[in-house]
């Protein structure tokens, strides 16, 4: 009687590092650095085949240098990963470094006075070429598509902002007793466009939002050269001719090139962006804490003027209420979006930061009178301190 023996082998999954093939007579016999086992049963039958290490032909222990390579590479790796994690989790002590920057710069103004207005247009078109290199041409076309978002951008900018300014431009020739021009500041900082910093503030805290923030800034911006005039002459009782043209090309500069940069870097040369990506943050921090130290280096003696501490409560009030009611608003009428606190943070960044370096420009070109470049002036730094201090908060939120 013949009997018939069926065997089913489980295939047994070994460390790829560490096993290879065995040349030798039975096909079943492999070998590795360690000890290792093979099971081929069926039933209640059980085959074991014990794989023992072998030595390679030169005399040399395989074990030690498989095990000498295998460390050496794992650790190169490591240190590595370590490493560009540190450079990518440079923005997390972006608000850290703005601090450390207005304090340096109140102790030691020179220490940014040699960053002047000349370095602000690559300075900040560098900090858009980050946010171009990691979006998509499909972000922006997706942002495009949110017109109703758009326009709640471009009101808390021109219209909610305005208001604000009248507001606290009143209290300060009123309440506090300040001249009038001083109040004109205020207002001349509230009649002017978006902040690239809000585009660059809203990359950290939601990237994903970064393509509409650009557009809401870019739009602002463009139809600046417009209303600002209007607003001044209602608020301030003042035309201000702006150079259209220079508006035109101040966003072609600093916004639209370097995103259009960055973009074009990813979708053609995907390896080269791989390359400089870590190394962006980290620069990106550097170049920031310089846009927010060289304004008050420069303007340290209207800060520490006697109306100085009266103007920073102001404008920290302005601002403070300019944050807050873009994300309040922007809550009550996108509830209903997926999307609602990513919108409703990147609003608030549009409208509690703008250009306030815009402003003073227009401040010390206009205006005979050096007290109404004061607010602006101010403006640069409590805006800035505000909208990072709210990056490091929301991003500690996120996490949690």
């Amino acid at each position: 009687m013949m009997t018939t023996l069926k065997l089913s082998i489980h295939p047994v999954i070994l460390p790829s590092q560490s096993s290879f093939y065995c040349p030798s007579k039975n096909p079943l016999h492999i070998f590795s650095k360690n000890e290792s086992f093979i099971s081929l049963g069926g039933g209640s039958k059980l085959l074991t085949v014990r794989c023992v290490s072998e030595k390679f032909s030169d005399g040399h222990d395989s074990d030690g240098s498989l095990d000498h390579a295998y460390k050496s590479i794992q650790m190169l790796k490591q240190e590595e990963s370590s490493f560009l994690d540190i450079l990518k989790g440079a923005n997390r002590i972006l608000p850290h470094v703005v601090i450390a920057s207005t304090v340096l710069a109140l102790i030691y103004p020179p220490s940014f006075t040699w960053f002047t207005s000349r370095y602000y247009a690559p300075a900040l078109g560098f900090l858009m070429f980050a946010v171009g290199v990691n979006s998509s041409a499909k972000d922006f076309l997706e942002a495009f598509n949110r017109p109703s978002a758009i326009a709640a951008g471009y009101a808390g900018q021109f219209l909610l902002k305005p208001l604000l300014g009248y507001l606290f431009g009143t209290l300060s020739m009123t309440m506090f007793g300040l001249p009038t021009s001083l109040g004109a500041g205020i207002l001349l900082t509230s009649c002017v466009s978006g902040a690239q910093l809000s585009n660059y503030a809203t990359f950290l805290t939601d990237p994903q939002m970064a393509p509409l923030s650009i557009v809401m800034t870019s739009l602002s911006t463009a139809t600046a050269a417009f209303v600002t005039p209007i607003l001044s002459l209602l608020l301030i009782g003042k035309r201000l001719p702006v150079d259209v043209k220079g508006m035109v090309a101040n966003i072609l500069q600093i916004v639209v090139a370097p995103v259009m940069a960055g973009l074009l870097l990813n979708r053609f040369f995907p390896q080269v962006c791989n390359a400089i990506r870590p190394l962006l943050p980290p620069l990106s921090v550097f170049v920031t804490a310089l846009c927010v130290g060289a304004p008050l280096a420069i303007n340290i003696d209207s800060v520490l003027s006697p109306f100085g501490m009266s103007i920073v409560l102001l404008i920290t009030a302005f601002h403070l209420s300019a944050f807050i009611s873009g994300y309040v608003l922007s809550g009550i009428a996108f509830s209903k979006v997926p999307d609602v606190k990513p919108l409703q943070r990147t609003i608030s960044y549009e409208t509690g930061m703008q250009s306030s370096l815009l402003a003073l420009a227009l401040a010390n070109k206009f205006f005979e009178d050096p007290l109404v470049g004061v607010p602006p002036a101010i403006s640069v730094v409590i805006m800035s301190l505000m909208g990072f201090s709210l990056v490091m908060l929301w991003a500690k939120k996120k996490e949690k």
